[in-house]
Parts: structure tokens; C-alpha cells; sequence
């Protein structure tokens, strides 16, 4: 117990908590540097900083909370079997259901209601709702959620998001009518609330009158075996996917966890008119697809419908010189503590580096450095000549390194943070060692596609437009400029509205074709990322994969055809389904450990 930090201690508490309030022996509490998660008795959730800040702790005790409310009060086959088809209707009814458990739970103990709070502010902090101008910005599953909670445990709604729940107040509240009264008499008994969440969804027009009938129907059909058993085999093939997709729509996060053969069934119906829901809202975390390879057609081709909007843009330009201090001056408070850090990662990577400068030497010479080995010759024999050594000439590779960082919306919050201040201790750790350093960055210039989108509708949509958004790829730090000049550009990723979606293998082709530019001997392209491309706009009007397939065809292509050596280090998630020589990090702290000896040896020799 003596060698225990403060956020052991506290994860022993979270666990034991857990335990407590779900009633379930098993359950396990970990750390996770991405979107909170919870499967089966495994919870997952925020990483607090090791100091232990009281607003983190309350964020990670929230969503711990909230998954043993869940884990307790929540019954998935019964959530299945009513639930609507719609993807809206599907969104709004998995939320409410959240509302619902976690409102048990806020209810009857303070201290639960004051930390499942912090997870909704945390929640509601990259939800669309907190940027929308009017109401068709506002996402309804997010507004109806915020406006339940409000009525069943009278919390106040997260300030960032009041003005967005205001647009559309009015329009709900006149259309629910008393069923908030009603769903908070109905609180403790599942069955009835989600029956009377179907009709409070028909009152708002989000599903037919005869879907919301045919799920009232089915709730009283237990006498009539046969159907009960058919509709028991029709959950048991969706419990999974029903699963999948209400942590999705209840905490507006993404997951790179999905289980195979699960499908977010949502998702994909909301996409499948090649239309935008209001799911693709800038600041929603849209689900990485993990299909398996075969899925996809054999004749699969990559292109882009326009590359007109895209842009390549150093990062000053996007933000002026006050801002980028005080960014660079956020990022700085988080590096303290690390220094050391720094020297022992660079001390050990220069070991490495230089172990290619393989000495050696010529003995038996008769001029050069005196040979220790002949010092009794020279004694015994001052006549002979022989007994100098001369070390051989060995030329040195010069390296330079890239690193490619990934600015998508999924790395929003703590894994951006991570990215950045690995990106900045690897870049000077190099820099010591005399290898060359570039820094860049890609992101979209904006959600739903943006002009790139606008110019496909203009042009009748025609199918299968390949790549549908405005590329953005930042330089950091070009390969050339010192650290001490480029150091500040780095807090640009620590600003709001940046990051959006990810098209990594154009990136990757971008990057890759610096490098090749570049004259040095040795060149490495590293890429810190946090799993699968994602951009919404491209994925609605395309396969599933198309973004998915194209990275491993780039990757595959660098790794067996190109010059440029490719490593990679996944931000909370394993990206060797991806790249074959990877690491993973789940906290800036992991830099200064084992993690080491493994980022070492991403610069071995091939």
C-alpha cells in the first residue's frame, strides 16, 4: 500500500463504489484517455490528472456512476424490444432511458446528482447543441434529454447548452404536453416508462402512429406464446447492436470498442438517403467503422468529388499571436513536471539512433591513437612502429522525422492534450539527438462537408462521389525550423472548433510526400492518432469502408513499397489493426516508463 499513488487509492474507492451502487460484485473500474465506455461489468472511465483536480475526479466518479445506474435500474432486452426504428425516434428513446436511470440515482443521493452533473457538463461540452444558432442546428435527442432531466430531478441545464435548449423549448414542451408528468410517476417500472416514452415520441411527430400502436401491442402479446418466442429470437440478434447504439446517442461520444459483427444500426439508416441527420452536428463523435476487409467490393477506387476547397495552411495563420500564446501557455501548465522526462526519453533514444554508428578500428598502424592493448610492446620493444590504431571512417545517417498528428473531433479534450505534449517531448528529445523534426497536423475545414458538399447537392448529387469535405492539413514545425521558433504553434491544437473529421490516408499520402522531398538518408514518418478515419459527409454518400480501406491500402504501400520508414502511437486505442510497427498511450505519463524502450524502438533499423 505504501507505493500507491493518489490515483490508485481513488480508482480502489471508484471501484468499490461502483460495486456498491450497482449491486454487482464483479464490476471493474479502469482509466480510459478516450470517450467514457461500459461493457457488461467493465467500466471505462475519465482519466483525472494525477494530481487529482476535484472537477476531473467528479467527471470520472460521474460516468462510474452512471454505468452502475445502468448496470442496476436498466434492463436491455426489455430496452430492445420496444424500441422505434426511426434513427431519431431511436436516438431520443435510448437518452430518455438514460434520464431515467441515472435519475433514480440522482434522486435519492446527493452526492451521485452533484457527480453524474460533472458527466453531463462533460457530456454536453462537445455536443452541437452548445454551438446552435437556430433550431435546426439544435439536435432534439439532446435538447428532449436536457429538458426531461430538468423535470424529473430538477438540475439546472448545463449553462453552455441553455441558450440551445431555449430555440427549442417551446416547440417540445407544447408537443409533450403532461407526458413529462407522466414519466415521472413512472420512473421505478421500465416497462411503463419506455411505453410512455413511445407516446410522448408520437406526440412529437418522430415516429408513425401505427409503429408506436404495433410496440404498445407487443407489450401485452405474453399469453400468445409463439409471438413472444419470435420476438425473443429478433432481440437476441440486435441486444448487441440496441447496446452499441444507446451508449452512443446517451453520451454523444465515440467508441473504437464496438464488438465484431456489432452494427450501429442508427447510424447507418440515418445515412442511408445520402442525406446529413442531425447526428453529423459539428462536435458529435461519429462512430469508427471495424468491418471486417471482405466487406468491401473487390473493384474499390479512391477519389476525391473536388479538391478545390481543400487547403495547406501553416498554423499562425489560423490564429493570431495572442491567442497562440496564451494556447502554448495552457499547454506549458500541463507539461510541468515533465522535464525529466525528456532527458531520460532522450537519452535513450540517442543510444538507439547512434547504435547504427557501428566504431571500429585499424590496429598495428604506425601513427594514430596509442593502442592500450600494445603498451607492453611499447615498453619492452620502443623501436617497433606498430602500435597505433586508427578508427575508421563510418558515415552516419542523417534522419529527419515526421509527425503526423491527428486533429479530429474524436481527439477533443484529454487525447489532444496527450498528442500534443508527446509531439512536443518527442520533438525536442530529437532535436537533441540531431535528427530533424517536422510537425504537421489534418483535420477538415469543416463538419457535413462544407463547400466541397455544397458544390456535389449544386451538381444534382451524382452517386458515389468519392471523398465529399474540405481537406485541412496544418504544419506545426517544418523539418528545417528550429523547435524554439515553431514551440508555440502546438497550443493551436489545444483550440476550440479546430478539430473536426479525419481523412487519414490522404494525410498520410501528404506527409509522405514531404518526406520524400527531403534529402536526408533516413526518414521516418510517425503518425499519433486515435484509430479509424471518420468524416461523415464521405461515409453517407459511399461505402461504409471507403475511408477505412483506402488508409490500409496507403499504409500497406509504405510499409512494403516506399523508402519512408512508418510507426505509429495510438492515443487510448491499439492501432496495430493498422500499422505494423505501433505503440499505444494512455497517459503523458506512460512517456517517462516501459513506454520508452518501445517508442526506442520504433527508430530501429528496418
Amino acid at each position: 500500500m505504501a507505493d500507491q499513488t493518489p490515483l490508485d487509492l481513488f480508482k480502489q474507492a471508484l471501484t468499490g463504489a461502483s460495486r456498491a451502487l450497482s449491486r454487482e460484485p464483479e464490476v471493474e473500474v479502469a482509466w480510459s484517455a478516450d470517450a467514457p465506455s461500459s461493457t457488461d461489468t467493465n467500466f471505462r472511465v475519465p482519466l483525472p490528472g494525477r494530481n487529482l483536480p476535484p472537477e476531473q475526479a467528479r467527471e470520472a466518479r460521474g460516468f462510474a456512476d452512471s454505468f452502475a445506474l445502468k448496470l442496476r435500474h436498466h434492463n436491455a432486452a426489455v430496452h430492445a424490444r420496444n424500441a422505434p426504428s426511426e434513427p431519431m425516434a431511436r436516438a431520443c428513446y435510448d437518452v430518455v432511458e438514460q434520464v431515467r436511470y441515472e435519475a433514480l440515482g440522482s434522486n435519492n443521493f446527493s452526492g451521485i446528482s452533484d457527480n453524474l452533473d460533472a458527466a453531463v457538463e462533460l457530456r454536453t461540452a462537445s455536443d452541437p447543441i452548445t454551438r446552435a444558432q437556430s433550431e435546426n442546428d439544435v439536435p432534439v435527442q439532446t435538447a428532449l434529454s436536457l429538458l426531461l432531466r430538468e423535470k424529473l430531478t430538477g438540475r439546472p441545464i448545463p449553462k453552455r447548452a441553455q441558450a440551445g435548449v431555449d430555440l427549442v423549448r417551446g416547440w417540445i414542451e407544447e408537443k409533450v404536453g403532461d407526458d413529462f408528468e407522466s414519466l415521472a410517476l413512472s420512473l421505478d417500472d421500465q416497462q411503463a416508462f419506455q411505453s410512455l416514452t413511445l407516446d410522448m415520441l408520437r406526440h412529437l411527430e418522430l415516429i408513425k402512429e401505427d409503429e408506436a400502436s404495433g410496440s404498445d401491442d407487443e407489450d401485452g402479446e405474453d399469453e400468445e406464446g409463439q409471438d413472444d418466442d419470435e420476438q425473443d429470437e429478433s432481440d437476441d440478434d440486435g441486444d448487441g447492436a440496441d447496446s452499441q447504439t444507446a451508449e452512443m446517442a446517451g453520451e454523444a461520444t465515440d467508441s473504437d470498442e464496438t464488438s465484431d459483427g456489432e452494427t450501429e444500426q442508427s447510424s447507418e439508416e440515418e445515412m442511408s438517403d445520402g442525406e446529413m441527420g442531425d447526428e453529423g452536428e459539428e462536435g458529435m463523435m461519429p462512430v469508427r467503422p471495424n468491418r471486417p476487409w471482405t466487406d468491401l467490393p473487390g473493384d474499390f477506387d479512391y477519389k476525391h468529388f473536388t479538391d478545390k476547397f481543400d487547403e495547406v495552411i501553416e498554423a499562425p495563420e489560423l490564429c493570431d499571436t495572442e491567442e497562440l500564446d496564451r494556447l502554448r501557455a495552457y499547454l506549458d501548465s500541463q507539461l510541468t513536471g515533465l522535464q525529466s522526462i525528456v532527458t531520460k526519453l532522450a537519452n535513450r533514444l540517442q543510444r538507439r539512433l547512434m547504435a547504427q554508428q557501428n566504431r571500429s578500428w585499424d590496429f598495428d598502424q604506425e601513427e594514430g591513437l596509442l593502442d592500450a592493448a600494445r603498451l607492453a610492446r611499447v615498453v619492452t620493444m620502443p623501436g617497433h612502429s606498430l602500435s597505433y590504431k586508427i578508427e575508421r571512417d563510418q558515415e552516419f545517417k542523417d534522419t529527419v522525422v515526421t509527425l503526423l498528428i491527428d486533429n479530429s473531433g474524436s481527439m477533443r479534450g484529454r487525447p489532444i492534450s496527450i498528442a500534443a505534449i508527446s509531439a512536443d517531448i518527442l520533438a525536442r528529445t530529437l532535436e537533441r539527438c540531431g535528427v530533424k523534426v517536422e510537425i504537421l497536423g489534418f483535420t477538415t475545414r469543416a463538419w457535413k462537408g462544407g463547400q466541397s458538399r455544397e458544390a456535389w447537392l449544386a451538381d444534382g448529387k451524382p452517386p458515389q462521389p468519392g471523398r465529399l469535405n474540405d481537406l485541412r492539413h496544418i504544419i506545426y514545425k517544418k523539418a528545417d525550423e528550429p523547435w524554439r521558433r515553431a514551440r508555440r504553434n502546438l497550443g493551436l491544437m489545444m483550440r476550440e472548433g479546430l478539430l473536426k473529421e479525419n481523412i487519414d490516408g490522404e494525410a498520410l499520402l501528404w506527409a509522405h510526400g514531404r518526406l520524400l522531398a527531403r534529402n536526408e538518408d533516413r526518414r521516418i514518418l510517425m503518425v499519433i492518432s486515435d484509430g479509424a478515419p471518420v468524416d461523415d459527409s464521405t461515409l453517407s454518400v459511399n461505402n461504409a469502408g471507403y475511408l477505412e480501406q483506402h488508409l490500409r491500402r496507403v499504409i500497406e504501400w509504405i510499409e512494403k513499397s516506399s523508402l519512408i520508414e512508418l510507426a505509429a502511437i495510438g492515443i487510448g486505442h491499439d492501432v496495430t489493426r493498422y500499422y505494423d510497427r505501433a505503440v499505444t498511450i494512455m497517459d503523458v505519463e506512460q512517456l517517462g516508463g516501459t513506454i520508452i524502450d518501445q517508442l526506442a524502438g520504433l527508430f530501429e533499423a528496418k
